[in-house]
């Protein structure tokens, strides 16, 4: 499990004035807060046990499969900050209601998404609505209570978005098998219309609050950042499938194009003392530049293994959805077990635990490898629950503490700011290693003909040649940490 909206709302910034003071809250306040975090958590989960249902239904291919999560996590993420300031200068509760009904409205979009196409356009939208809707979330706790109250509410919101991680697996697989009044897949967005409907119309109650010092969206950098990290995933998604035309090496060409003139932008801006998307002047400093690569590096293995897990026990051993969240669901335990002992373990052992967490985590992916090649048929998937387990425990060490890592080695003024390129990073890398990855699934996949071998040796072959990145990317991202964990940081 990889529950990076848990770990963003630990970093993302925002202002502490109030416009309420300390003043009681009514408890629905809280409760449809973390409703919020709730749905855009359970989105996130969901998809992937719903994803060979899609495939089916829509005869999408990887690469379209690819895009319906990576469009999601790439708005998500490239539009947060510009989410947490839009909320600081027009009103927390006033976006936090417009993102709630914004994402009912492309929540209802996919769900009657009658072609892929249209599908991956509807999920960019969700991701681009949960992006003005999340950071809300986080702002609102923090303004609306005292030390004490945060404190308590923080640690709801965090069990809450743990539980929306394994529901969207474990209940969102139930609801994908049962098929309620034959929608299929279907249901697991149109829910979210009634459930968004209700919460903004509720959320009256929340207390309104502005910053009023907040900085500017930079919105030409927001653009040129979308346009190439766009450009950048289509090539890298599309490409395997289609022989690699001239379009998608001008594509790369464009986006790097892009992306340059992104930096340049940024840098523009900084020095004018404008306030842009991204403060170039933080990747100065080598540890918080290698640990930005680090977080980038980790995250990509996440989403990545979630598809090519399902696609291996739906499509190629025949689990039920249910049976494949179910199957997956012991990770979160083992994640949710590591996040509660590695902050004790890193101040007991120090900051290369989170290391030592990252090479479990690659002996977790290496077990499933092995593992999966050795399974009989579909009754002897279960056997895969100890390397699960032990996959999940190491995210779980390796991930939670690495941001504090990460962000410690900024000044406390610019930490804001850190944690939100920190917290993009986390999502762009979901995306990006969805992209990769797909590169080589579909590849061994090609290789292995349907018709040809038993299909479960197919998948099984393209899950274990997919996971050699997720391994080597964790390996050394866990070299880096050594590293970054022996720089001194600021005091």
């Amino acid at each position: 499990m990889s529950d990076s909206c848990t770990s963003t709302i630990k970093a993302l910034p925002s202002s502490p004035s109030r416009a309420g003071g300390h003043s009681a809250v009514s408890p629905l306040a809280l409760a449809i807060l973390l409703l919020g975090g709730f749905i855009t958590v359970f989105d996130l989960f969901v998809v992937n046990v719903a994803i060979p249902s899609m495939q089916a239904d829509l005869g999408a291919d990887f690469a379209q499969i690819g895009f319906v999560i990576a469009g999601y996590e790439l708005a998500f993420g490239v539009l947060l900050i510009a989410g947490g300031r839009l909320g600081d200068i027009h009103g927390r509760r006033k976006l936090f209601i417009l993102g709630m009904l914004g994402f009912a409205v492309t929540s209802f979009l996919c769900g009657i998404a009658p072609t892929a196409a249209s599908l991956i356009v509807a999920r960019f939208l969700q991701g681009a609505t949960g992006a003005i809707l999340f950071p809300q979330v986080y702002a609102l706790l923090r303004v609306m209570y005292d030390e004490a109250g945060r404190r308590r509410a923080f640690g709801l919101l965090g069990m809450t978005l743990g539980l929306a991680a394994i529901a969207g697996q474990v209940l969102g697989g139930l609801i994908v098998e049962s098929d309620l009044f034959g929608l299929g897949w279907r249901i697991i967005f149109l829910i979210n219309l009634p459930i968004g409907v209700v919460a903004a119309a509720f959320a009256r109650v929340i207390p309104e609050s502005k910053a009023p010092d907040a900085a500017s969206v930079d919105w030409p950098g927001v653009c040129l950042a979308t346009a190439g990290l766009l450009l950048l995933l289509l090539p890298l998604l599309e490409g395997p499938n289609i022989g690699w035309p001239a379009w998608t090496w001008g594509s790369l060409i464009a986006a790097v194009l892009l992306l340059t003139g992104f930096l340049a932008w940024e840098r523009r801006v900084g020095l004018r003392g404008g306030h842009p998307a991204i403060d170039l002047r933080l990747f100065a400093n080598a540890g918080f530049s290698a640990g930005a690569i680090v977080v980038l590096l980790i995250y990509s293995t996440a989403t990545s293994l979630f598809l090519c897990f399902a696609l291996l026990v739906q499509s190629g051993f025949g689990l039920t959805p249910f049976e494949a969240g179910s199957l997956f669901a012991p990770a979160s335990v083992g994640f949710v077990a590591a996040s509660l002992i590695g902050p004790r373990l890193v101040v007991r052992f120090g900051d290369s635990i989170i290391a030592v967490g990252a090479l479990v985590y690659a002996a977790g992916i290496l077990w499933l490898i092995v593992r999966v090649g050795a399974l009989a048929g579909p009754g002897d998937a279960w056997s895969l629950l100890p390397a699960l387990i032990l996959f999940g425990f190491g995210q779980g060490l390796s991930m939670t503490p690495l941001l504090n890592l990460v962000i410690g080695f900024v000044e406390e003024r610019h930490a804001g700011m850190a944690a939100g390129i920190v917290s993009t990073m986390q999502q762009v890398g979901g995306a990006f290693g969805v992209a990769v990855v797909g590169i080589f699934f579909v590849r061994v996949l090609a290789a292995h003909p349907a018709g040809a071998e038993p299909n479960a040796d197919r998948y099984v072959a393209a899950f274990s040649g997919a996971m050699l990145y997720n391994l080597s990317a964790v390996v050394i991202a866990a070299a880096l940490i050594l590293w970054i964990a022996r720089r001194a940081r600021p005091t």
